[in-house]
């Protein structure tokens, strides 16, 4: 029960008699009660006769108004979802930096749902009966907790070594790169020389301290926003909420663009900015081993949530209704709403008395529950929720919407980095300009038809069909945009190249290279890459300095054609060019595929019973996490791992991927995004023709036992168009 619905604040009787205590007579001045008259009239209606000081009587805050708590939310929300997706920016980079390969970084990614999945189904169990404002900023002083805990491993680890082949005390990419006679050079270490069991544990250790921050990041996220948006309808102008809804959701989806955007400035600094070794480092962005500074985001990132956390805990836990309707809302209406539509609007306001009426159903007697009659009775409800076919398939349909989009958000970047050969920072900056605000864009046109066009729960079926087909059209030609791998010697060979490329060629005989060193070199002429000067049969490295930067080039090359001299660094790719056009593609369709968001969301809510709709959406956020947004960063990965043609080794176990199959990538991986898009599609196939199949039966009742059946059609009538429009 609440009361706050039910009871106004403010009576008018009260209000008068104040009014005049405080005016009073000239001659006597103001009039204020003592502290025993306030005391007596805070106890007359309080549970249990304790005192509670009454609205009137205290000086109204900055902080009982409800638009202070809309802006403040707003603000939350973006930082929460923007540190929550800085991870999927610099995925690649926490690959390289911790030696991951791409399932165990799906699997950390996905670790963010686990805690928030093991706690959201109890928030719909405590509803109103706690602090709402109190548990959401400590719910967003776990969120900036769990965020400075993510870089921990950076400052607790060895500074990075992206040449693991040279001793420690010696400068990187020196001689132990180079081809040296085996009788004059110091015998290299092997790979697994520094391994230990101690060194072994510290690594696992590092990599479980970012597990544990992200099931953190997770539980922290559980309160933030169904007890914000609770707060905001329950205290709002029933004509306001909409709109203050609305206002929360456009800045929260800016949240992941401005992530990718953190993402794409924080990768151009070196990793080890706090601790750059002396005489600086010789790598640049482009090369392969940089690693950026991957961890000072989430420093930004979390201390932007810790300052959005303070003003909620000067929020009530309650506060005055908001009585007035805002006047641009007013305007808006008066311009573009018709007379008539206003007398239906006018009923949905609430009035004395009326919530106590509708105290009916699961749904609102759950807060008479225990804790353990309400985990005994979830299984029900959920069985009987599962029943309406059209529910259960438009949740598929978004279960298969939700995997495209969790494969895509978490490894997008990468694929761009491996597939078009550019820096982690570029595909960042080009993700965040392009690809999520076409996702906003497909979002509200996708509402703005179902509002216009007045569309039904068909219509709505409909909408989503035509949205995946196009979707799906557009995505076939990803298939056949991308570049091809590079020539990579002893590694990938491509048709019609040179003959006698190995990894170990009898020109190198006599050098001691190591077999998992990583410090390419790029022969122009032949367009040919070695993953190490020494399998080059390079002896000799010389740095020419120019205007803006050096160059470095590695000579006496017995293994490449003619001795000519190589260049530091992979080979450039001609076809770079292509990730624009690919992502504007990309953006398209999810911005086809976003249309589906808003008319899917009013089929769930008109294929339940008017008293399970709350259930209904709460069982479906809960089967999005479960079966999309988990497992997809791991299906993803595992596809991506599968396409690896060369591992760098550590401590003997497979660590991060060097080199790709760039087809087999871009095949396996446009392939699952299509497959989650197929399903979708035919879901909502389904869905259109369960629907149909019920209309008809519908009017065939209707022809059979006349107009007393009215009631039972769900598909849009006159009477039923500007309550559908309006969700």
């Amino acid at each position: 029960m609440q009361p706050c619905r039910s009871q106004p604040y403010f009576t008018q009787p009260l209000f008068k008699t104040k009014m005049e205590m405080k005016m009073g007579p000239a001659s006597e001045g103001p009039q204020v009660p003592d502290k025993e008259t306030k005391a007596t009239m805070g106890t007359e209606n309080a549970p249990g006769g304790k005192a509670s000081p009454d609205p009137q009587d205290v000086q109204p805050s900055m902080f009982h108004s409800i638009k202070l708590f809309v802006l403040c939310h707003s603000v939350l929300q973006l930082a929460q979802l923007m540190i929550s997706g800085y991870l999927k920016s610099s995925i690649s980079t926490v690959e390289k930096r911790f030696g991951l390969s791409s399932r165990t970084s799906g699997l950390l990614a996905s670790f963010n749902e686990v805690g928030n999945t093991a706690l959201i189904v109890f928030v719909s169990y405590f509803g109103s009966r706690v602090h709402r404002p109190r548990l959401i900023g400590c719910g967003a002083i776990l969120v900036s907790l769990a965020g400075l805990l993510m870089t921990l491993p950076h400052f607790i680890s060895e500074p990075y070594r992206y040449d693991s082949t040279s001793p420690e005390n010696t400068p990187q990419d020196f001689e132990a790169s180079l081809c040296l006679p085996t009788a004059s050079a110091s015998a290299p270490a092997p790979s697994n020389a520094n391994c230990s069991s101690s060194t072994e544990a510290q690594h696992l250790g590092l990599v479980g301290i970012m597990f544990v921050a992200q099931t953190l990041l997770g539980v922290g996220g559980v309160p933030i926003q169904p007890f914000g948006i609770s707060y905001i309808d329950d205290f709002a102008h029933n004509s306001n909420s909409p709109l203050y809804l609305g206002i929360l959701f456009a800045v929260t989806m800016m949240g992941p663009g401005l992530a990718f955007g953190l993402g794409s400035l924080m990768l151009r600094l070196y990793v080890d900015i706090n601790r750059m070794p002396e005489g600086g480092i010789s790598l640049t962005i482009k090369d392969p081993r940089w690693v950026g500074a991957w961890w000072l985001g989430f420093l930004i990132a979390a201390g932007t949530v810790a300052l959005a956390a303070i003003p909620y805990f000067f929020f009530p836990k309650e506060m005055p209704k908001e009585k007035h309707e805002l006047q641009f809302r007013r305007k808006v209406l008066a311009v573009t709403d018709s007379p008539a539509r206003k007398g239906k609007d006018s009923p949905t306001e609430q009035r004395p008395g009326e919530s106590t009426k509708k105290q009916d159903g699961p749904v609102q007697i759950a807060p008479n529950l225990t804790v353990i009659q309400f985990i005994k009775v979830f299984p029900k409800v959920l069985l009987q929720t599962l029943r309406h076919p059209t529910f259960l398939l438009v949740v598929l349909s978004q279960v298969c919407l939700s995997s495209m989009a969790a494969g895509m958000g978490t490894f997008l970047p990468k694929f761009l980095e491996r597939q078009f050969f550019i820096t982690a920072s570029y595909a960042n900056l080009l993700i965040g300009c392009l690809s999520f605000p076409s996702i906003i864009v497909g979002i509200v046109v996708g509402g703005v038809l179902v509002k216009r066009l007045h569309l039904g729960p068909v219509g709505c079926s409909v909408l989503c069909l035509l949205g995946m087909l196009l979707c799906l059209f557009f995505s076939l030609p990803l298939f056949f945009i991308g570049c091809p791998s590079h020539q990579i010697a002893g590694i990938i060979h491509q048709p019609g190249a040179q003959p006698g490329l190995e990894l170990f060629p009898g020109c190198m005989e006599s050098c001691s290279c190591q077999s998992d060193g990583f410090n390419p070199v790029c022969d122009p002429s032949a367009h040919v890459e070695y993953i190490t000067p020494c399998h080059a049969g390079c002896s000799s490295r010389v740095v020419q300095d120019a205007l803006d930067k050096s160059q470095v080039f590695y000579t006496n090359c017995s293994c490449v054609a003619g001795g000519n001299p190589v260049l530091a660094g992979s080979c450039d790719s001609t076809c770079s060019h292509l990730v624009v056009p690919f992502l504007l593609l990309v953006s398209l369709g999810s911005a086809l595929a976003c249309l589906t968001h808003t008319p899917s969301f009013l089929l769930i809510l008109r294929g339940v019973k008017k008293e399970d709709k709350a259930l209904a959406v709460g069982i479906q956020f809960m089967f999005l996490r479960i079966l999309a947004w988990m497992p997809s960063p791991v299906i993803h990965g595992s596809a991506i791992d599968t396409t690896c043609v060369h591992w760098s080794l550590s401590c003997g176990h497979r660590a991060v991927c060097r080199y790709y199959n760039n087809d087999l990538l871009r095949n396996r991986f446009i392939g699952l995004q299509f497959f989650y898009k197929t399903g979708s599609m035919i879901c909502f196939a389904l869905v259109l023709a369960v629907l149909r199949q019920q209309t008809k039966e519908a009017r065939t009742k209707k022809s059979r036992s006349g107009p007393g059946l009215e009631q039972q059609l769900l598909v849009s009538e006159p009477g039923k168009k500007s309550e559908d429009s309006q969700v």
